[in-house]
């Protein structure tokens, strides 16, 4: 299977096939071969535009309306090295992967930092050639599914938090469980965050640690609509 064949079963059309060619070619795999191969470093560079924006726009596009800060911690989540290269394993892009020998020895193929800017340089390349609209197509088969079902359990609310009041050094912030209710073994808490002594949101869960974080991203909600 080459990577055109993956593009037919997508329905994707292709025009320059050097170029998208040229996504696959790591720096390794140029420093090695003395022909007039280019690496795939500056469609790199495109592709990660292409793919803040495709993001950018999709979250914002979603019901219910996110609040800015809830779509900028997702957006920064799902195009992260980490979760393009999970899209590059689902799909089995690195195949494709040309990579010099001491490279592919020492893991390359399978590394999050080169296989993520693989598919960044793919995704430049398919812009490139066949523009917006197609390289929106493709990459909604690709991650529209991963944008609808982002984890927020992975999300530091916490940290969010105290980075968007950061900005005023004198301001606290403070947890303070207002009510613990049900059972020993299945508790609810009710935690409230206070700024400055005023409280900004509220949370529930069965820890006390989890009622933390969802106050605090019940008060980033309000915030970022201030």
């Amino acid at each position: 299977m080459s990577v055109f064949d993956f593009l037919d079963k997508f329905s994707i059309p292709y025009k320059d096939k050097n170029l998208i060619e040229q996504a696959f070619i790591h720096s390794s795999y140029v420093n090695e071969h003395k022909n007039k191969l280019k690496n795939n470093e500056r469609l790199e560079f495109m592709g990660d535009a292409v793919l803040q924006v495709y993001s950018a726009e999709r979250l914002y596009n979603i019901e219910p309306e996110l609040p800015e800060g809830l779509m900028s911690t997702r957006r920064s989540n799902l195009v992260s090295e980490k979760a393009l290269a999970q899209i590059v394993r689902e799909n089995g892009l690195n195949e494709f992967l040309l990579l010099g020998v001491g490279e592919e020895k020492t893991g390359g193929r399978n590394r999050d930092s080169i296989i993520a800017d693989m598919f960044e340089a793919f995704i430049g390349a398919i812009y490139l050639d066949s523009g917006k609209e197609v390289v929106y197509r493709l990459l909604d088969d690709l991650m529209l599914e991963h944008i609808k079902e982002v984890d927020e359990s992975t999300f530091d609310y916490k940290t969010k938090l105290q980075e968007y009041v950061q900005a005023d050094s004198r301001k606290s912030i403070v947890y303070e469980t207002i009510s613990v209710e049900g059972p020993n073994n299945n508790p609810e808490f009710e935690v409230a965050v206070k700024i400055d002594g005023l409280i900004y949101g509220y949370g529930k869960a069965s820890s006390k640690k989890q009622a933390q974080k969802n106050a605090a991203k019940n008060a980033l909600e309000k915030l970022a609509q201030i």
